[in-house]
Formats: C-alpha cells, structure tokens, sequence
C-alpha cells in the first residue's frame, strides 16, 4: 500500500457550533464496567505499566461510586484522521493474512477495540501503532511516518480545550484548521470565520434559531477571534477564499459593521498567502459547487485532504480521494468565474464607500 499522492488538480458557517452531532452515552453497572478490565495477559509487558494506572484509577472510581450505575464517556470521536488512518490499518491487516484477534492481542486489547480502531472509533498510541506496524510487516519508512502522522492528532495539546464542551463537529473544524498547510473556502452566505471582525460575528452568533444568552455569544465570538491566529502566525496556512457578491452587499449587522467588514477583507487580501476573490453578479458562467464548503490540505509526511461542507443536521467531512479530486475541481472552477484579487478588492471597496455615505446620509439631519 502507497500513502495517497496529491490529485493533480489542489447555511451555516461552520465556526458556530449548532447541532450536537453526539451518540448516546451508555449506561452500565459497576460489575458489568470491571470485568471489561482484564489482567493483561504476561507477553503484553510493554502495556502493562499503563493497563495498571487506568485499572487502580477504575477501582477509585469504584469505591466512590459503589452501588450506583456508571456513565461511561462518549466513544471517541471519528475525526476524519482517525477514519483514514483505521482504513490504512484495516488495509494493511488484511494484505499481511493477520486476523482481529491476533491484532487484539499483540496490542494487550481485545476484537472490539481492534474492530473501534479500524472504524475510527478509537484513538491509537504511539507504541500500540508501532507494535501494529510490526506485525503487518510494514517496512516502507514513507508509509510508517504517515500513518504516525495521522495517529499524532490525538497527542497534541489544544487551546481550545480550556473552553470545555465543544460539539464534535465544531472541535474537528477547529483541528483541521489549526493543522492544515492550504485553506480553500468557498462561501455563497457569510464572509468566512477567519476573515470577520467581531462585531459582524457577533450578528452571526445572535442570529441563529434557538436565541442564546450573552454570555454564549460573548465565548463565541472569543473563540472565533482566537482562531483568526493561524493567519497572523510565523508560518500561516496558504488562504484562498472565494465568495459570491451577495455576501459582501448583504448588509449583515448594518451599513456600519459591513463597511468595516469590507475594509477588514481588503486588508486581510494583503496578508502573503491570502487571496480573497468575488465571483461578480455579471459573471454569465455557472460553476455548480453544490453549496459553501472548505477543502483543507495537509503537507508531507501525512499528505491528508479533506473536504468539509455544512447543513442543517450538522458538519460532514469527506476524506477519501474522489470526494477531494471533486473538491479540487469546484474550487478551481469557482476560482477561475471569480474577478482577480485586485479586481475584487476594488468591488469591496466601493461597495465599502457606499455604505459610508448611506450612513452618512442618514446621520445628516
């Protein structure tokens, strides 16, 4: 097996956490919950220092809950690394004639975890990774550094973590992001979360269907304005977004945010990497993206693309290499109906002045 090549192509925003795409957390009872711990059987040495920690951390537990049924945790969630990387392993599993069980027990685990690993469903460590590399036979050093590539999210210390609960989709946006070499966005509704000055996010932020208290509005926006960081940092991500006119003509907020949202755009467009593009009301061509959505682009040694695209029910990201090559092909095709980054920052512009003197001419008694 080959780690992926790159294609020779390259409603709501998803920065606002909406819809809790979470499972529901299983209710068992304390017997039930001990007897999954197993004693490590004597060949899982290597794991047993660790088996031991969590084992005395569940008999704590226990003592402070006995009697009373346990909740257990969500199952991990499937970001769209864990997804590629189980695919890999179940790939290579097979191709090397080894079973589950045989997996599970190298790896001092049983069927199911090996079966979570492979579905994305359960995060891996870093010697579970290496022992199952082994086995498999797996001696090509490229494919060895991209799958410890993909398995090295879940090892990495966040800023977001000190905000607590975050839906998942909202936490995986905010992974690839962070992370991803090259940002595409496409937006046919609102100027994307990285480019908007507070005062248009927070129109954003109280506009949704279920109204929100302040305080929710205020952690909203803070996050979001934190995250514009990646832009301003020593090594930023290439920046390529590309709108259609009525969302920098929707007056969201008032003449007065969006002029000001405009001139944040025009000198964002500034920034080396970042291009920000128009797609005009007088373009005659039609380039069928199927809605707004962002492609992000990961370098070597993992070479990882995803595609993610909002709706009602919540986020979707698309990983494998059809759903990315088509990605690609929209993008460029979008890019190419769009005015040049000059061209369009003339149009922002002058849209920007006309909103000044409407406001100005409304002040004027």
């Amino acid at each position: 097996m080959n780690p992926p090549t790159r294609s020779p192509d390259d409603l709501y925003d998803p920065a606002i956490p909406g819809v809790h795409d979470e499972r529901p957390v299983p209710v068992c009872h304390l017997p039930t919950l001990l007897r999954e711990f197993r004693t490590p059987s004597p060949q899982c040495t290597h794991f047993q220092s660790d088996f031991k920690l969590q084992f005395v951390g569940l008999q704590i537990a226990a003592l402070q809950i006995a009697g009373q049924e346990v909740r257990l945790g969500q199952q991990a969630q499937r970001t769209a690394r864990r997804r590629r990387l189980g695919a890999a392993l179940k790939e290579l599993r097979e191709s090397a004639g080894v079973t589950v069980a045989h997996a599970a027990a190298v790896i001092c685990g049983d069927n199911s975890k090996v079966s979570r690993i492979e579905t994305g469903r359960h995060c891996i460590t870093t010697d579970e990774l290496t022992t199952l590399l082994d086995l498999y036979k797996v001696g090509d050093t490229g494919i060895r550094e991209w799958l410890r590539a993909l398995g090295s999210e879940d090892r990495k210390q966040t800023w977001w973590r000190r905000y607590g609960e975050l839906t998942p989709g909202f936490k995986e946006s905010l992974t690839l992001e962070s992370e991803a070499a090259e940002i595409s966005v496409y937006q046919t509704q609102v100027v994307p979360a990285l480019l908007q000055t507070p005062e248009y996010a927070r129109v954003l932020m109280a506009g949704t269907l279920e109204p929100r208290p302040k305080e929710t509005v205020d952690l909203y926006v803070d996050i979001r304005m934190k995250r514009q960081i990646i832009l301003r940092r020593e090594n930023p991500p290439k920046y390529r977004c590309v709108m259609q006119e009525g969302v920098v003509r929707q007056q969201i907020g008032g003449a007065n945010v969006m002029a000001a949202q405009l001139r944040r755009l025009v000198s964002e467009g500034q920034r080396p990497g970042v291009t920000i593009q128009i797609i005009p009301f007088s373009q005659t061509t039609f380039a069928g993206a199927g809605g707004s959505f962002y492609l992000y682009s990961y370098p070597e040694p993992m070479d990882f693309h995803v595609v993610q695209m909002s709706l009602l029910d919540g986020q979707r990201f698309l990983e494998d290499d059809d759903a990315v090559a088509r990605g690609r092909r929209a993008f460029e095709a979008l890019t190419a109906s769009a005015l040049s980054a000059d061209d369009s920052n003339v149009l922002m512009t002058s849209i920007a002045d006309k909103f000044e003197q409407e406001r100005g001419a409304r002040d004027t008694p």
